[in-house]
């Protein structure tokens, strides 16, 4: 079968991305708007692009109506936001932060999730994810309705008891990834392979 991705509608596009690039890490992202009213909303468009220095992405598209994402706004207002990483007791704080809810409303509020505070920037961090990532903006780059947000990492938090010899260790966490539609996976099947 041959599909032709211009044939598409943007949302058929869309089914199809998510389901060809998988499983995607998942970026539950912390900000606070130039107002101080905190969002959360998880992004699977989300990867690291460096280590020296450490810059990450994450690719936001508009909201239906064609306006920014909070998000999006919030980190082009502030300069500031947190990536979460996602572990199965947060899913059902997930689904609650994808909603497309008013700006006026906190999906952290909603979530009902404890926040600890961040040590460089001002959005919180969430206290049951074992790893967080506090980033400062580094550019925003529009790709036609996304902004692709470079984002720099100013300060890593993790659990002591998933970290080994300074790096995190995935066989003391379970992951989340995301998959096509609603699908998501847990990152347990682990296997080794060694370069020569």
């Amino acid at each position: 079968m041959q599909i032709d991705p211009a044939a598409l509608s943007p949302r058929d596009a869309y089914q199809l991305m998510i389901s060809c690039i998988a499983p995607r890490p998942i970026a539950f992202v912390t900000t606070i708007s130039r107002e101080g009213m905190s969002n959360l909303a998880p992004f699977s468009f989300f990867n690291g692009v460096s280590s020296n220095p450490p810059i990450l992405s994450l690719a936001i598209s508009t909201k239906r109506n064609g306006s920014k994402k909070d998000t999006w706004r919030n980190i082009e207002e502030t300069g500031e936001f947190v990536v979460n990483v996602v572990v199965p007791d947060l899913m059902d704080a997930v689904l609650i932060g994808a909603r497309e809810l008013p700006h006026n409303v906190s999906e952290l509020e909603l979530a009902r999730l404890d926040t600890l505070p961040s040590v460089r920037i001002k959005p919180p961090r969430i206290a049951a994810s074992p790893v967080q990532m506090e980033c400062t903006l580094l550019k925003i780059v529009e790709v036609e309705e996304t902004g692709l947000i470079l984002g720099r990492v100013v300060m890593v938090h993790a659990e002591d008891n998933v970290v080994d010899g300074g790096r995190v260790d995935p066989r003391r966490l379970t992951f989340v990834g995301r998959l096509g539609g609603d699908t998501y996976c847990r990152v347990n099947d682990l296997f080794e392979r060694r370069r020569d």
